[in-house]
């Protein structure tokens, strides 16, 4: 008898439909033992990018590789492009793909579109690569399956998609929407301010109207505001980077022995100052 094969299920999904929450942490790095590593420390999942970082299709299929190797799922954030390029991580059995710069509800609609199967949308169907078993699941198990179990981020990250903000939440199809301040500080002309009330003010109407509307809303944040961000009604939430983790990490080592260096150089001086003192 052929083994039935099933579609992995996503450990995000997972904890979002018991109401609780997913942590995720960005990779920059496109090595897969900085992904495994991640994984292995408790993350429910890894963000890995292809919008700002210079991955290659082959490093990113390896990092989801090492992601379900310890049952942690992968999102990948894609570069604008054609609809294969929301596909392909997908087919490589990312969980989730990340798109970057949603302008309006007729851009999300595109994007649900390449991201979904019928009846929510028009996904390009093949089944014969890693998500569907190659070839091993059934194909209408494979589409129902896919539906369920993998999904889209779609980011506001700019003022132009506001005016049809419920709109696109309300979308049939749009899974989980992303707030992004940074460039959405550049979009209202205060880059890198924070604290602007424009983007508390945002950052509230995202998570209030995915609660309305049943859906996910998620955001980059930090283990000071953690609490502050599930309070709002966000349950997806980015904390940290491996670029950081690692620049904090070397700059430590190096500020330590630097101010070695200097306290033993200063004893140096002082044992000399005494060797000549009358």
């Amino acid at each position: 008898m052929s083994e039935t094969y099933a579609m992995r299920p996503s450990r995000v999904l997972r904890k979002l439909r018991k109401g609780e929450v997913a942590y995720v942490t960005k990779l920059n790095l496109g090595d897969a033992r900085a992904a495994e590593i991640a994984a292995m420390s408790g993350f429910d999942c890894i963000w890995t990018d292809m919008e700002h970082v210079p991955n290659d299709w082959s490093a990113v299929e390896k990092q989801i590789l090492a992601a379900k190797a310890h049952g942690v799922d992968t999102v990948v954030r894609v570069a604008r492009g054609s609809y294969s390029d929301l596909v392909r991580p997908l087919e490589m059995d990312a969980t989730a793909v990340m798109i970057p710069h949603i302008m309006n509800a007729a851009d999300a609609k595109t994007v649900i579109r390449g991201t979904k199967f019928y009846p929510l949308g028009m996904r390009p169907v093949d089944g014969g690569n890693a998500d569907g078993a190659y070839c091993g699941i059934e194909m209408a198990d494979y589409l129902a399956q896919a539906n369920a179990e993998r999904f889209n981020i779609l980011q506001i990250e700019d003022v132009e998609p506001l005016d049809e903000l419920e709109q696109i939440i309300a979308l049939p199809g749009m899974d989980m929407i992303f707030f992004g301040p940074g460039d959405f500080s550049q979009s209202i002309g205060a880059p890198g301010r924070m604290d602007h009330p424009l983007i508390a003010e945002t950052r509230r109407r995202i998570a209030e109207l995915a609660v309305k509307h049943g859906k996910y809303a998620g955001t980059v944040g930090s283990t000071g505001n953690a609490e502050e961000l599930i309070a709002m009604g966000y349950r997806f939430i980015s904390v940290g980077a491996d670029v950081v983790g690692l620049t904090q990490y070397f700059r430590g080592i190096v500020g330590e022995l630097h101010k070695r260096d200097a306290a033993r150089i200063n004893g140096v001086y002082a044992d000399r100052k005494e060797e000549v003192s009358p």
